[in-house]
């Protein structure tokens, strides 16, 4: 990469990386490093055909979060009540002993499982990230099924195509029409706008945005389609009831490529638009408006988001939408078909990283979305096993961003529950901490990055060095390893050696080979990604009638076939409303929070209301209101709008809780009942009321 002089007369050199963050757009980047200390520039890999030079703002600003002034530098061991964020600096070798005497103690008095080594997806480096995994399994300590992001997705795309691939995104820039399904692409996804402003501009392209309220991508859609919350598969099965009715259902297609067309098509006879509209809230006229549109198209392009799923009836409603492209036969053309992820592509060998020549299938496995029952003792996610009294925590704030919030407070309050966090900044979960451990960013370590939403493999290599005494992932683990002996040869390599022995082992090049090419391009062939050669089911069929006991636990209650599922938390006398918890633009989960420059593009926690809504209730722009269900109760400012339906109600975060009125954040209201069939977070179900605030403080009074 190039060198140049910056201008205050520093050597400045160009470096290539990749962005570590949970979107599956995995930037390929280009950093600016100034005098080789201290990061500038942050640009697009203009050369990278999917990353195309386009990145988000908040990535573009990342010396702003590399070089905050209140990131975390030294080990901190608490001194004062947990939330209280007092602490004293402490050396690594008392940090890691400390740590690892009392995990030793807590297995010898309650067993290995009372250790839960917690994490998510903080970085998406498969070394930095999946490491923790390896302490887990070698140490016997309890399982995480990571069901707070995908897994409700993951349910859904495998019952109908049975594997996690589909046609490529850049084919989107050849699309006559770009459906997006559930997604803000605009605020999580900013590459998905390059490609279909490709196809805009080069072919005329349509774009059409399902979405409850009016976001970034529907305003700058064609068609916007806001439909209620939950309500995605009634949508779906209408257009494909059309599909049937109006001669646009491939029959040939279908008779090759699927299980059941003719169960199917009886099925749907009583699943018309005027039955959808009734549950949508559509009219009936955009319904059949929409499903012409969509049938005509050829070249139609499904790009499924995960907001949709994210409902107690998510699962089924990601299924219904994969049946589209199945019944018009849209998967045969390019440019066609429907895109969730890639994750398929790259059958990684993660033995060496995750440990999983050591994994005791015996022991227990709990669901990291109910970490808030599991530290009350829940016995439906404890089993028979012991309380947990040992919480090792990298790559997550779950007092944030975990659902149900004042329950998952009220287990890291726990005087018996021992914690530690390893971190970049003191967020809420590092406050509850007794012991906080200085993290690495993206930069300052090296790591293997695969992309969810494209299809390339990218090294993100060490550019400059960490602040401080701040250690990598990596090396936190080593170090806890050698003190807990915990023996595996993933605890002897560097992090480098593992990103290359990882690459060789899983059949692809070594990490200096894709360093010289920069990335490497892992897209099957047109046959595989678009199925010509069968789905990723056993029979190779597309499957209308899922055999949902292979997928998830949690069955029986799941539809025989494409079908509106009525088990959200819908809106009801005494909670009217339905929330939809969105991601604002600035943010990523509860990352870049701590930068002033995204926190004054937000402003502040807002709840957006239809106008009639604020008007019935007497609420004002900017006034002050409360949201309220069994759970708890929040208070935000109001902001007056339109975009949806009357009845949805929309607060964009995840802000901090200590920036909402109160402390208490959005996910006070959000419910950690796990979707079914295989569990995952609802953060988008559910119903509560609305209150003035002087309204609730009448009420509190009586």
């Amino acid at each position: 990469m190039g060198i140049s002089q910056h201008p205050d007369g520093m050597t400045s050199i160009t470096r290539s990386s990749v962005c570590p963050h949970d979107c599956p757009s995995t930037c390929a980047l280009e950093i600016e490093v100034i005098d080789g200390s201290r990061i500038g520039a942050v640009r697009g890999a203009a050369a990278n055909s999917y990353t195309d030079g386009v990145i988000c703002a908040k990535v573009s600003r990342y010396g702003e979060r590399t070089h905050h002034p209140e990131r975390l530098t030294m080990p901190l061991l608490r001194t004062g009540p947990k939330g209280s964020r007092q602490f004293r600096e402490i050396s690594w070798d008392e940090a890691l002993d400390r740590t690892a005497e009392r995990f030793i103690a807590l297995a010898a008095q309650h067993g290995a499982e009372t250790i839960w080594p917690y994490y998510y997806a903080g970085t998406m480096g498969l070394v930095q990230r999946d490491g923790i995994n390896r302490l887990r399994h070698v140490m016997k300590y309890s399982r995480q099924q990571k069901t707070i992001c995908t897994a409700v997705c993951e349910a859904g795309w495998l019952a109908g195509v049975g594997r996690f691939i589909g046609p490529d995104p850049r084919e989107m820039a050849e699309a006559d029409l770009i459906v997006v399904w559930g997604g803000n692409p605009v605020n999580t996804q900013v590459n998905v706008m390059t490609h279909i402003a490709k196809a805009r501009k080069a072919r005329g392209a349509k774009l059409v945005v399902i979405d409850p309220y009016r976001t970034g991508t529907a305003v700058a859609a064609d068609i916007h389609l806001a439909v209620r919350p939950g309500t995605d598969a009634a949508l779906a099965c209408a257009v494909m009831h059309i599909a049937f009715r109006d001669g646009f259902a491939e029959r040939a297609f279908m008779a090759k490529y699927a299980d059941v067309p003719e169960a199917l098509e009886a099925h749907l006879a009583t699943r018309t638009p005027e039955w959808a509209s009734a549950i949508t809230g559509l009219a009936v006229a955009d319904i059949e408006a929409f499903a012409k549109l969509y049938c005509e198209t050829t070249r139609a392009y499904i790009r499924v988001g995960y907001g949709f799923t994210r409902m107690r009836n998510g699962a089924a409603a990601m299924h219904a939408v994969t049946c589209l492209p199945t019944v018009t036969g849209k998967w045969a053309h390019r440019a066609g078909g429907a895109f969730w992820s890639n994750r398929d592509i790259y059958h990684w060998d993660k033995t060496l990283i995750e440990g999983l020549d050591a994994v005791d299938r015996a022991t227990r496995t709990m669901d990291m979305s109910r970490i808030g029952a599991v530290l009350t003792g829940d016995r439906r996610e404890l089993g028979s096993g012991p309380e947990v009294h040992g919480l090792f925590i990298q790559n997550t704030n779950p007092v944030v961003v975990a659902p149900n919030s004042t329950l998952v407070m009220r287990g890291f309050q726990r005087e018996d529950l021992f914690t530690v966090v390893h971190e970049h900044f003191m967020t809420e979960t590092a406050a509850m901490a007794d012991i906080v451990l200085p993290a690495t960013m993206f930069m300052e370590h090296d790591d293997l990055y695969q992309a969810g939403g494209h299809s390339h493999i990218q090294i993100g290599a060490k550019l400059i060095e960490p602040p401080g005494q701040c250690r990598s992932n990596h090396e936190v683990l080593q170090g806890l390893a050698i003190r807990l002996g915990a023996i595996h040869r993933g605890f002897e390599m560097t992090a480098a050696d593992m990103v290359d022995s990882t690459l060789r082992a899983s059949g692809w090049p070594g990490m200096a080979d894709i360093q010289e090419r920069r990335w490497l391009d892992a897209q099957p062939d047109f046959e595989t990604c678009h199925f010509v050669n069968g789905f990723g089911q056993l029979d190779g069929k597309f499957h209308f009638a899922p055999d949902w006991s292979r997928i998830g636990p949690n069955h029986a209650v799941m539809p025989k076939l494409p079908d509106q599922m009525p088990v959200i938390d819908a809106a009801q006398a005494d909670r009217p409303f339905r929330l939809v918890a969105a991601p604002a633009r600035s943010f990523l989960n509860s990352t870049f929070t701590e930068n002033a420059t995204g926190r004054k593009r937000e402003g502040r926690p807002t709840a957006l209301i239809h106008a009639d809504d604020a008007a019935r209730l007497g609420v004002t722009d900017g006034g002050l209101v409360v949201l309220g269900n069994e759970q708890g109760s929040i208070t935000v400012h109001a902001r007056i709008g339109g975009g949806m339906q009357a009845g949805v109600v929309v607060i964009e975060s995840i802000w901090p809780n200590a920036d909402f009125i109160g402390g208490r954040g959005v996910n006070t209201l959000t419910s950690d009942d796990p979707a079914p069939p295989l569990g995952g977070a609802v953060f988008h179900d559910t119903a509560v009321w609305i209150k003035t605030a002087s309204a609730a403080l009448a009420v509190a009074a009586e």
